[in-house]
């Protein structure tokens, strides 16, 4: 529609998907979402940097019976575990970054998501900086299998401990109703999305004094806009780096899974405002190695993709 044209042509010639800068009506939330979005790129360094103690553990096991071995798994494991909880605690603070962005962009203010998308640039930038981030994060997390080893790890150990009644260092790290629910967060295969995704669920049911199409449409124009400045020539021949390409369709693939989440009906169905099948042509028309992560997100973390009113040329697209 012309409005999606222009709400991209809006974003290209601002400059918006590196620098909105924020109005004074929202500024406030602005600050609040900065301040956990400067963190975004320091936990993804980490993640990225996790190589945790496989070798240890490993040797551990193999001698049980070997007093320093165990130490020096437990030692090897206890600050991975430290990581780890502050990576929970990062979704936490991210969670509520995302309720203040949705009360902020569905809010009564302006008619219509277009005019908040065009006039709340800033926030909507820092939107898809979340999804982004969310994406990236569950990617390397996906193909990291020490994290969950680690953790599970040193809940096993520390219940032989206790047991035992051997002091244990480190069990102050995390206590064992916070080791429960990390546990939960860690064994989902997108644990960021997963936490986004029940945040925004969250969201539209405790403001049911909100339509739920403000959320909705502010969720279907993002990925329209994500979509047509991927499939439109003209803008993606403006985009400077690959860099710039990832990041549209982590937000696009990002919005998708949230819509289909809150919308009542879903994403693949008839009456979704998001064409499925243009999103997922985008994505096909990558490089295959760049976006087999996100066409799995969308295979495996959204609701209604396997609903008997989904499409079947939309199903075979995704097989």
């Amino acid at each position: 529609t012309w409005q999606t044209q222009r709400l991209s042509h809006t974003f290209r010639e601002n400059n918006a998907s590196y620098n909105a800068q924020p109005t004074d009506a929202e500024r406030e939330v602005w600050d609040q979402v900065d301040v956990v979005l400067k963190d975004a790129k320091g936990i993804l360094d980490e993640l990225q940097a996790y190589k945790g103690a496989g070798q240890e553990i490993r040797e551990a096991i193999q001698n049980p019976s070997d007093e320093a071995l165990q130490e020096q798994a437990w030692a090897a494991v206890v600050p991975l575990v430290g990581k780890l909880k502050k990576f929970y605690q990062f979704s936490q603070r991210l969670e509520a970054a995302l309720h203040s962005l949705l009360g902020a962009l569905t809010s009564e203010t302006y008619d219509d998501t277009t005019q908040h998308l065009e006039r709340e640039q800033a926030l909507a930038k820092q939107f898809a900086e979340i999804l982004h981030f969310t994406l990236r994060f569950d990617e390397l997390k996906m193909t990291n299998p020490a994290i969950q080893n680690d953790f599970s790890y040193y809940r096993r150990t520390l219940s032989r401990m206790r047991i035992n009644n051997v002091p244990a260092e480190g069990e102050n790290e995390v206590n064992n109703e916070l080791a429960n629910r990390i546990s939960l967060f860690y064994a989902d295969a997108t644990p960021m999305l997963k936490t986004l995704s029940d945040g925004t669920t969250k969201f539209v049911s405790e403001n049911k004094n909100l339509p739920i199409e403000n959320t909705t449409d502010c969720l279907s124009t993002m990925a329209t806009v994500c979509k047509v400045m991927l499939e439109t020539p003209e803008y993606r021949s403006r985009f400077t780096s690959e860099e710039t390409v990832s990041f549209c369709l982590r937000v696009m693939v990002g919005v998708i899974i949230l819509y289909d989440y809150v919308h009542p009906v879903g994403a693949f169905a008839k009456s979704s405002k998001i064409d499925m099948k243009g999103c997922i042509k985008v994505l096909k028309d990558q490089p295959p190695n760049s976006v087999e992560g996100l066409l799995n997100a969308l295979r495996y973390t959204t609701k209604h993709l396997n609903d008997e009113s989904t499409n079947k040329t939309i199903k075979s697209m995704l097989q």
